[in-house]
């Protein structure tokens, strides 16, 4: 009896272990906040994964009212502010390289951008120690137009330094429920800046989503407000008659089998974070906001041989 009941109580104890270590798998999932790797302006904490490539292509449309918009610019689908196209590849589970090209909307132009993405946190289901997602950001983008022969301008390089500039980004995020909310402390520094201007600033930026079809489609939001100097601003208004607005977009996040597609409005002629955060100037209120659009689709690279 003693030689039954010895192998049926490690049978029993194997089992139970293997309960609970699928329990504690399943309990355990990481949490996804966001369903692409980016909301609207903002990015998202989230990556492509280790052998996949991201292909995105965003397009900025011209004011649908306002001065410049209105139907005789067809709500400002007759013009073209800003186009990126994008390519994002998992070289690891959560670590991204991305290399970019836009076309820019103001006097930097023909903007080549490199960037990393790294998560160094993620929310895990039924998890109280790891409640958020922390994901880092930076990039490099770097204005390849022609430098302007007057000075004092955006765009009047003196050398390569002159042309870069540079975006450090922390993502914070929390699913909650179905709705997702997110964090982004920025930093920005430039190589160059007219001399009224501040080559370094700080921004906080936030993202929300909200999901109308469970998996179809997703309501999105995105906010940044720039922490310029009041001195700043001031030189701006003066020698320019510019007065800065907060970057703000709304939009609408469509998901099929294989492309995420999202139409957004936002008050940004820019795409790229180096440029949209210190140099927004275009007001909602003014009807200065616009039609965009991003369709991104994942392609599978490689796989781990196992």
């Amino acid at each position: 009896m003693r030689r039954l009941l010895i192998p049926l109580l490690l049978l029993i104890t194997l089992s139970i272990q293997a309960q609970d270590t699928a329990m504690t798998r399943i309990e355990r999932r990481p949490v996804k906040a966001f369903s692409s790797e980016k909301a609207i302006n903002a990015n998202t904490p989230e990556t492509v994964g280790k052998g996949k490539m991201g292909f995105k292509v965003s397009h900025n449309f011209g004011d649908i009212a306002g001065d410049n918009g209105g139907i005789k610019q067809f709500f400002g689908l007759d013009n073209s502010t800003d186009i990126r196209i994008a390519f994002q590849i998992g070289l690891g589970k959560r670590f991204d390289v991305i290399a970019a090209r836009a076309k820019g909307a103001g006097l930097q132009q023909q903007l080549l951008e490199l960037g990393l993405k790294y998560k160094l946190l993620e929310q895990l289901e039924n998890d109280p120690s790891h409640p958020v997602s922390v994901t880092v950001f930076a990039n490099m983008a770097i204005a390849c137009n022609k430098a302007n022969a007057f000075p004092n301008q955006d765009n009047s390089y003196d050398g390569f330094s002159d042309r870069v500039s540079n975006v450090l980004q922390l993502i914070i995020a929390r699913k909650m429920g179905k709705v997702s909310l997110q964090l982004n402390p920025t930093l920005l520094t430039r190589g160059y800046a007219v001399s009224y201007d501040q080559k370094t600033m700080f921004a906080l930026g936030g993202a929300i989503k909200v999901p109308l079809v469970e998996n179809r489609l997703n309501l999105l939001l995105d906010y940044f407000h720039p922490f310029r100097k009041e001195s700043v601003k001031d030189s701006f208004k003066v020698n320019d008659n510019i007065k800065f607005s907060d970057p703000l977009g709304v939009g609408f996040e469509f998901i099929t089998s294989g492309h995420h597609f999202r139409l957004n409005f936002t008050n940004t002629t820019e795409i790229l974070e180096n440029r949209f955060i210190p140099r927004t100037i275009s007001s909602w209120g003014d009807g200065q906001f616009r039609w965009c659009f991003t369709i991104s689709r994942n392609f599978t690279l490689w796989r781990d041989k196992k």
